[in-house]
């Protein structure tokens, strides 16, 4: 599957929705310790309107469902869910858009979406199973006042028309389960959780000086006025407030704020030999106040704009197989993609997945100086923001800090509540974008090494390594963009990132090269294996990460690294050409 990542802003108004398994035999005590919990927890420590509502329906159609079913029937039996959850996203968005000076969007947004998950069966076997597994989830929009009968009458709808879905799937998947041949991982469905408690202040309606933000997206969009060269540009503000309410029949009731600021900056241009080009960077914070100041953004989009009209003139790369360097920013994101999917949990079991680590635990895949880990619970590196942070999962699961590998050496993945062999718990890390079903995705990925050298050591090694290799040059890439993984057995297991910035440096001394039209490829299990040191400062790339259960943000940090052997080929290239009349203004 490929797995598009770190998306580029598009020409719409975001929407400001997430940013994002007991046994049927005991179905009667888990439906009677339900009744006689639930109240006690409610009086004890009372919720916003919004959850009250959330419990009450939750309650009474957990405790109903499946006793008047007609025609839906097993056995002469009926079938009550064994599980249900409510999941609500509460949110709020301001976003202002402004390209060459002038103002194209200045919106604000507020919904609240529903997800309504039900599993029939037994945790072992439920209507999630396989290929099913997406069809769990029922979204609905609700009211966004506190009417308390309004948001019950809405969750019920869902609820209803999530039941029939789950009643029709879980036929579906006992009628598979007889024909097909038996699975290499035969792990539940769903893994059972204490439940969770936690009731944090929901996030105010988001709010801007608009004016103000007006005024200063336009300015900062004016700036490509000085570069002929740049055909397209868009500065984007977007400020969002979330609040993620979630609770279940297994007595869990969460209340989760989140706050994000970002200033998205984008620039298009195109080479004389018709080969588009771009550049993009981001600003992100908790909240527009702690977004840089005016002269520090001018600054960055400027030097931005300056790279864009070299990197038309730069030359176009060739293939090449050699040392390299990653900057900090672009290991970050090679190791969120090359690694990062691959110790997801889902991946490790179904017939479809690669499964390219499920076999190496506890095995070095990255060499001993290396050490991964997963902290969605940090929301700072350094003085940098962090936008994978958030404190329960979406599956109402309490975040926590995951130590993937150890010096080296596989130790787990990030788990959401689909048991895989050898993991039978969630370990905080299930995400997912409103409507979507929840699987293990990564949040602040966090890479550390024992063995670091300076800049410019790391620099030096990879000089000596481009001449141990007869190669006249090694590259550095400066700048990473996106990429894609797949994951699947069907493909070849393999990866490509698609660098911005990309360097040659010359072993006989002569001043770097900027060069263009570059694309990293390779395989993970060898990529991994030909790091040699890193540099002893990290850096963060944060941004948003595509895959089955959505568009979710991330954070990836790292130190630079070099690599002795680094594959690359030639980008796509458009044939169109760049465009015949000049811009507006343009000197002649």
């Amino acid at each position: 599957m490929l797995l598009p990542e770190y998306s580029l802003p598009t020409q719409a108004t975001p929407s400001p929705s997430k940013r994002r398994f007991c046994p049927r035999s005991f179905c009667a005590a888990v439906l009677a310790a339900f009744a006689l919990a639930l109240p006690a927890a409610a009086g004890a420590q009372q919720g916003p309107i919004l959850l009250d509502a959330m419990t009450t329906e939750l309650h009474r159609a957990f405790t109903s469902l499946g006793k008047q079913a007609p025609g839906k029937q097993e056995s002469g039996q009926q079938l009550p869910p064994y599980f249900l959850s409510y999941a609500v996203s509460d949110a709020s968005a301001v976003s202002i858009r402004a390209q060459f000076g002038a103002l194209v969007d200045s919106s604000a947004n507020r919904e609240r979406i529903a997800d309504v998950q039900v599993r029939l069966g037994d945790a072992k076997l439920d209507n999630t199973h396989g290929t099913h597994r997406g069809t769990a989830v029922k979204s609905l929009q609700l009211p966004l006042g506190d009417d308390r009968e309004a948001l019950g009458r809405a969750l019920w709808l869902a609820t209803n028309a999530g039941y029939g879905n789950a009643l029709d799937n879980y036929l579906k998947v006992k009628t598979e389960a007889q024909v097909r041949a038996k699975e290499e991982d035969s792990s539940p469905d769903f893994s059972q959780e204490a439940p969770q408690t936690y009731l944090g202040k929901p996030a105010p309606v988001v709010t801007v000086d608009k004016a103000a933000w007006e005024q200063r997206v336009r300015a900062l969009s004016k700036i490509f006025r000085e570069f002929p060269d740049v055909y397209q540009n868009i500065v984007m503000l977007t400020a969002q407030n979330e609040t993620d309410y979630f609770v279940s029949s297994e007595g869990s009731r969460v209340v989760a704020p989140h706050q994000q600021a970002r200033v998205v900056v984008f620039a298009v241009t195109k080479a004389e030999d018709g080969m588009d080009l771009f550049r993009a960077q981001t600003f992100e914070a908790e909240t527009v106040e702690g977004l840089p100041a005016q002269p520090e953004l001018e600054a960055a989009i400027r030097e931005l704009g300056k790279s864009l009209e070299a990197l038309r003139k730069a030359p176009v790369t060739e293939p090449f197989d050699g040392p390299a360097i990653l900057s900090g920013r672009a290991a970050a994101v090679f190791f969120h993609e090359v690694l990062g999917h691959r110790l997801e949990g889902q991946r490790q079991r179904g017939d479809e997945e690669g499964q390219t680590f499920t076999k190496e635990l506890n095995k070095e895949v990255l060499p001993t100086f290396l050490s991964v880990a997963d902290d969605p619970t940090l929301t700072t590196f350094g003085k940098t923001w962090l936008s994978g942070t958030y404190e329960y999962d979406d599956e109402g699961q309490k975040a926590r800090r995951v130590d993937l590998i150890q010096d080296g050496v596989l130790k787990t993945f990030l788990m959401s509540r689909l048991p895989i062999a050898s993991f039978a718990a969630s370990n905080g890390h299930g995400r997912a974008q409103t409507g979507r079903m929840p699987t293990g995705r990564q949040g602040n990925l966090i890479v550390t090494s024992t063995k670091t050298v300076s800049d410019a050591e790391l620099r030096k090694q990879l000089i000596d390594e481009a001449k141990k290799q007869g190669k006249p040059f090694g590259l550095y890439f400066e700048d990473i963009s996106s990429g894609f993984a797949v994951t699947t057995r069907s493909s070849p297991q393999a990866f490509s990132v698609v660098p911005l910035v990309v360097w040659r440096v010359y072993v006989d001394g002569r001043p770097d090269e900027l060069v263009r039209g570059v694309s990293i490829v390779g395989t993970p299990l060898a990529a991994m294996k030909r790091i040699l040191a890193t540099s002893d400062k990290s850096e963060v790339f944060n941004g948003e990460c595509g895959a089955e259960s959505g568009t979710v943000p991330v954070s990836a940090v790292a130190p630079a690294m070099l690599l002795s052997e680094m594959e690359t080929q030639r980008q796509p290239q458009s044939t169109t050409r760049p465009p015949i009349l000049p811009i507006p203004g343009a000197k002649q």
